[in-house]
């Protein structure tokens, strides 16, 4: 992979991270929030993908195929049949509207290559210049995660906030160990399989509850 071709390719991969974080701030429909996570998983593969055939770093390889089938596959599937099990899904009164939700975004974008400038100076190089782009989807996670009132947006927003974190680490030291991505995304994993089960459980008792109502208004 030559130089320009390698530049261009983790550009744009970085790029696109980025880009469908400050997607899910967008989008209020559950579903459509879960796709963008699911591009920004792939995504993440891709850095971790791109770097790896520029460092000939099989390991890394590796860590980004584990990125792509649990982030990019396994989590997104999951949250997408929570959003099926729940009919209210869809962000219709959050605390921050969209438009605001969308300058608060640019904001932290600008703040966080403000804050980055230190780090990209030390060590200039093509990957740690996207340095930027990593923070910045962590704080726009964070952003999701407080501002959002579904439990299917907040959990979004703490994947935005892993997802963040991995691109940084990538970036900075050309990938970590693949156990340590491997805790990462099964820690993901768990949370989304315990909510899973939390809105099965409510949603068997709200029936139960609707079906003991109807039995009290026929007697």
């Amino acid at each position: 992979m030559n130089a320009a071709t390698y530049t261009g390719a983790l550009e744009l991969a970085a790029g696109a991270v980025l880009v469908s974080a400050v997607m899910t701030l967008w989008r209020r429909q559950v579903r459509t929030i879960v796709t963008m996570l699911s591009l920004q998983g792939i995504s993440l593969a891709a850095v971790a993908l791109i770097l790896a055939a520029h460092e000939h770093d099989g390991a890394l390889a590796l860590t980004g195929l584990l990125v792509l089938i649990v982030k990019g596959v396994i989590v997104p599937g999951l949250l997408r049949r929570i959003a099926r099990l729940d009919p209210r899904s869809r962000e219709t009164t959050p605390l921050v509207n969209v438009p605001a939700s969308l300058v608060f975004a640019a904001v932290l974008i600008v703040l966080s290559y403000v804050v980055s400038a230190r780090v990209t100076s030390v060590a200039p190089s093509v990957a740690t210049r996207m340095v930027p782009i990593g923070v910045a989807t962590v704080l726009v996670g964070y952003f999701m995660l407080v501002t959002r009132r579904r439990a299917v947006s907040k959990v979004v927003g703490l994947i935005l906030v892993d997802n963040g974190i991995a691109l940084v680490t990538f970036l900075l030291t050309s990938g970590v160990p693949l156990i340590v991505e491997l805790g990462s995304s099964l820690d993901v994993l768990l949370v989304v399989v315990v909510l899973q089960f939390l809105v099965i459980n409510m949603g068997e008792q709200l029936r139960r509850s609707e079906l003991d109502q109807m039995k009290e208004l026929h007697d």
